[in-house]
Order: structure tokens, then C-alpha cells, then sequence
């Protein structure tokens, strides 16, 4: 069975889960919370449509693990909702942090209502998330619930002691590249390496099997995040729908940028001057092209990949879920938005 299959299939399923578990809200709700979650899930509210939702990746990748570990794929459906509401509680909680006023084409919920009403629906979604896994003691076993909601909390210690970092580096001038991916390890790498293995863990694997999908979730993650930084400043703006290198207009702290910075030469001069406008944008990535961040960034985004695939091949999957993560995978990093 092809992933496109396996989507047809599970993605349905997922969709279901999730919508279940946000309504559990309007038990404890008197006023429009419900309204406020929906709307950021992409399920309500102005231009309701697919790409509102995002791509539902990490809650299919927790379906496709379970299924290739082994397991019952619907077993794994609260966990696969938990990871994706986590996911949701970061965007609406990053979103503020960052005063992003855009979110999948759409005004975020901060923007839509307000900062204390969206700080609150983030908590909500953070709550609900862990709801749904303690879900699994009814389908699996109390062992495996227990588990899975370890797990689930120390990613989400591991998503905010990345953004933190991300957060404090806005005001360093000077940042060494080390610093750059204990960041995304929080930021990215975490939650994705919590998908994989939360598969692992429904379908009752031992512990060396765990961490073989817990180490190519983070492999995926660093070369997912990697290949972003590319797309951030040489990606095709046709494709990305916004300015090939609005990474450099933010000042984004990404890969790149940190390589050229290290190699000190013309685009460290050049950053040190402050603010890149919308026509220095060619030259000034121009100039981090010719020092070698787009070929360095290529290689570690190469190298990751490399890693990610290799422990997907020793991890002893069932064939047919194994070959659809596999393409899953190359979908992820062979992208160009």
C-alpha cells in the first residue's frame, strides 16, 4: 500500500480524534472558548479551507509508526491527536511570542481576539492534549498510557527550552553556530521524535527499539529544519508565497545566517550594519551564497537525511507502513516549500 493510501486511510481517523477531543471543551465552557479552538484548528471561522488545518504530519507519523512497529494503527489515535494539539498549543503560544500576525493565510487567534484570550486557548489545547493520551490506558493499557504521557511532557519541556533559546538569542549580537542546535532540537527535532517513537510505544516495542524511532525522528527534524533555513532565504517564493529571503528582512538567527556570521568576512560585515531592506535582498544573499552557507546548509540538511534513513532501515519494519514513511520522509526533505 502506497502513502497516499495510508492517508486516505488514517488522516480521516485523525481528523475524527482530534474533533472528539477539542469538543470535550464545551463540557467545561459557557462562552466561546470552543469558538476560539475550532477557529485555529482550522475547522471554523473565514477561509476554512484544507491548508487551514496544516498537513497533519506528526499525527500521521505516530499512525504510520504504530502500523510499521507493528501495532493497530487506530490503537494509536489518542496519541496521534495529543501530538498534534501540542503542536497546536506551540503555534498559538509562538505566534504571540513572536507577534506573528498571519497563520496558514489567516489571522492568528491572538490577532483575531486577543493576547489573554489566546494565551488561554493555547493552556486549553496544552490540557486537552494531555487528555487524549491518558485516552490510551482505555485502549492499550495503563503501561503503555503511563508512557506515552511521560513522554508527552518531556517533550514539551524539550518545545520550551527550545523556543526560550530561540527567544534569547534575538537580543545576542554575536552567536556562536553550536549554539544554533540545541534550539532546534527543542524547537523542531522534539516533537517529531516524539511522534515516532509515541508509535513505538502503542505498538509495545522494547526499549532499543524506542529509541531507534526516537533517534530517526530527530534526525528527520534536524534535516526537516535545516532544509526550512534554506527555503527561508533561496527557497522559490512562488512556491513558499512570501519573499524568497524574508528570513534576512527578520533577521532570523537560521543556519545560514549563523555560518556566515563565523565566516566573518563581507555578509558579517554587512549584518553588523542593521536592518536589511527589501532592496538589499539579492545582494546580501548574494554575498551568504558566495561565502558557502547555501552549500553548508545543503550538507548538514544532506548528512541528517542520510542518518534519518539509515535508522529507518534498522528499525525492523513491517513492509508495506515501512515503505510509506519512507516516502513520507523524502517528501519532507526533497521539498521546495
Amino acid at each position: 500500500m502506497k502513502l497516499e493510501n495510508y492517508v486516505d486511510l488514517m488522516l480521516p481517523a485523525i481528523e475524527e480524534e482530534l474533533f472528539k477531543t477539542v469538543g470535550w471543551v464545551k463540557n467545561f465552557d459557557s462562552g466561546d472558548l470552543y469558538d476560539l479552538l475550532t477557529y485555529h484548528m482550522g475547522w471554523s471561522g473565514d477561509n476554512d479551507l484544507p491548508a487551514a488545518k496544516g498537513k497533519r504530519i506528526r499525527p500521521l507519523m505516530v499512525a504510520l509508526c504504530t502500523d510499521a512497529a507493528g501495532g493497530d494503527w487506530r490503537h494509536a489515535l489518542p496519541a496521534a491527536a495529543g501530538v498534534e494539539l501540542i503542536h497546536n498549543f506551540s503555534l498559538i503560544h509562538d505566534d504571540i511570542e513572536d507577534n506573528s500576525p498571519l497563520r496558514r493565510g489567516r489571522p492568528t487567534l491572538w490577532k483575531k481576539w486577543n493576547i489573554p484570550l489566546a494565551i488561554n486557548a493555547g493552556d486549553a489545547m496544552f490540557t486537552l492534549a494531555h487528555l487524549a493520551v491518558l485516552q490510551l490506558e482505555n485502549i492499550t493499557s495503563s503501561t503503555i498510557a503511563l508512557q506515552a504521557l511521560r513522554l508527552l511532557h518531556e517533550t514539551c519541556l524539550r518545545l520550551t527550552s527550545g523556543q526560550h533559546l530561540d527567544i534569547s538569542y534575538e537580543s545576542r549580537d554575536v552567536l556562536e553556530i553550536e549554539a544554533y542546535w540545541p534550539m532546534v532540537q527543542g524547537k523542531t527535532a522534539a516533537l517529531l521524535a516524539a511522534s515516532t517513537e509515541l508509535g513505538s510505544v502503542v505498538a509495545g516495542c522494547d526499549r532499543d527499539t524506542r529509541a531507534t524511532y526516537r533517534e530517526f525522528g530527530y534526525s528527520l527534524g534536524l534535516a526537516f529544519q535545516a532544509l526550512d533555513d534554506l527555503l527561508g532565504i533561496w527557497g522559490d517564493s512562488a512556491l513558499t508565497g512570501k519573499s524568497a529571503e524574508s528570513d534576512l528582512i527578520t533577521r532570523k538567527k537560521s543556519l545560514p545566517v549563523l555560518y556566515g556570521l563565523s565566516v566573518n568576512s563581507q555578509f558579517a560585515t554587512r549584518w553588523k550594519q542593521g536592518s536589511i531592506g527589501i532592496m538589499d535582498l539579492r545582494e546580501v544573499a548574494s554575498l551568504l551564497e558566495e561565502e558557502g552557507a547555501r552549500e553548508y546548509t545543503q550538507k548538514i540538511a544532506d548528512q541528517y537525511t542520510t542518518q534519518a534513513l539509515n535508522l529507518l532501515s534498522a528499525a525492523r519494519l513491517e513492509p508495506q507502513a515501512g515503505a510509506a514513511i519512507q516516502e513520507l520522509a523524502h517528501q519532507l526533505l526533497r521539498r521546495r516549500s
